[in-house]
């Protein structure tokens, strides 16, 4: 006699069995050999100007601290983070032991927390600011491996020891071609330290900015962090026209140009029959801009018309401001293979609003960084399928295929187990 308890057995071993055959097997192994773990260190100016008051009341060093202690908290997992301090140990007058005063203060490594804390809160502004040693020091203490590498410097005036330029130190490593980035940031900058800082950043494609308040200066160092353990690609190098006739042929992938205040630049993509373009531009305010701006990004015809454009505005003090969009090709509507018929030319369109005081330079440009990515539109279910599903489609017909079935197994049961109770 079938029992209750064979019945719910057969009925979740079909649900099982219907659900193995539709959901794809797990793979047993990751295909490839382990990825290292990016690295990252952070090099902390000690020097005595670090003493001053002027970052949200209270000292910049304090501020540092705060921020330190922060982004400790939150770092990865996967990365391997270390800190080197410069001018932490020698208060004294003499130039050679003042210029030499950088030291680990924390390995590279899986981070103790406490222990990196603990570091961090017997700092003191001590003495010189020599950000060129500090540098070489901390390219010494990421060698070794494949891993992503990036040194983020935090710093409130320009190095003291010269002529160990940091930029040229900075233009040294990236020639080494080790792929190691240095991203600076400079704590209430005046105009020579900012000129510094940023041309460190631009020698080896990394980022600078300016910090006036210590909430700002823990969230991009904790951004800063989290994208080392992200991918790395290296921006291709382009230069956009005044026009779209005239405009560079941009395939997808990532790139960087130099735009002026106000200026317009022009790019073409190919975009073929079933594709969908998906482009996304981010200027950064590398100098100090006026409130009110914003960027457009547009996608036209070669004849001028508006397909879409994408568009972001602020007000207040920034250092990048993004916007995207995204245009689907659909499939065409003659009887040939899609993948032969030729291609439509979309002008990509971008422009500031950007505007500064007079005594700010306007050249070289401001960094644009534009991505450009061609997928499979919705009309070919390769990357977007149906009502936004995307490739999961398939989990939710299989979900509803399995509530099907053991709805219609469920209500068998049930009439089974009526009809016995009458007849007993």
């Amino acid at each position: 006699m079938i029992t209750r308890k064979r019945l719910a057995a057969g009925a979740c071993g079909l649900l099982v069995a219907l659900t193995a055959g539709l959901l794809p097997a797990t793979a047993a192994a990751a295909d490839g050999p382990a990825k290292e773990p990016p690295k990252v260190e952070l090099v902390l100016d000690v020097s005595g100007s670090m003493r001053a008051t002027d970052i949200d009341g209270q000292s910049r060093m304090a501020a540092a601290k705060q921020a330190f202690n922060e982004v400790l908290d939150a770092v990865p997992d996967e990365v391997r983070l270390g800190i080197r301090t410069l001018g932490a140990t020698y208060p004294g007058e003499d130039r050679n032991l003042g210029c030499k005063d950088t030291a680990q203060l924390y390995p590279v490594g899986a981070v103790n927390r406490t222990e990196a804390k603990t570091a961090v809160a017997t700092l003191a502004p001590t003495g010189w600011t020599p950000i060129g040693p500090a540098l070489l020091g901390a390219a010494q203490d990421l060698e070794g491996g494949n891993a992503t590498r990036r040194i983020v410097l935090i710093t409130d005036g320009e190095d003291t020891c010269a002529p160990l330029d940091p930029c040229e130190v900075a233009r040294d490593i990236a020639a080494k071609g080790i792929h190691l980035v240095v991203d600076t940031l400079g704590l209430v900058p005046d105009a020579k330290t900012r000129a510094q800082l940023t041309c460190i950043a631009e020698a080896t494609g990394g980022t600078y900015t300016s910090v006036q308040h210590t909430a700002e200066l823990s969230g991009r160092v904790r951004q800063l962090v989290d994208r080392a353990a992200d991918p790395v690609v290296t921006p291709v190098a382009t230069e956009g026209a005044k026009s779209c006739e005239n405009a560079p042929q941009l395939k997808a992938g990532l790139y960087s140009d130099r735009e002026t205040f106000g200026e317009h630049r022009w790019y073409r993509v190919d975009v073929r029959p079933g594709q969908e373009l998906r482009a996304s531009v981010s200027i950064g305010a590398d100098r100090a801009v006026n409130n009110d701006y914003g960027v457009l990004l547009r996608a036209t015809t070669v004849h001028g018309r508006e397909i879409v454009r994408g568009s972001e505005a602020g007000d207040g003090r920034t250092d990048v401001i993004s916007t995207g969009l995204r245009y689907p090709k659909g499939e065409s509507d003659g009887a040939g293979d899609s993948a032969t018929e030729p291609a439509e030319t979309v002008c990509l369109q971008v422009s500031n609003s950007f505007a500064a005081g007079p005594t700010v330079k306007t050249t070289p440009g401001m960094p644009v960084e534009l991505t450009v990515d061609l997928v499979d539109g919705p009309d070919s279910g390769s990357d977007v399928a149906s009502f936004g599903l995307g490739r999961g489609w398939w989990l939710l017909a299989a979900l509803t295929l399995a509530g099907l079935l053991a709805g219609l197994v469920w209500g068998w049961i049930s009439r089974w187990r009526i009809s016995v109770w009458r007849t007993n």
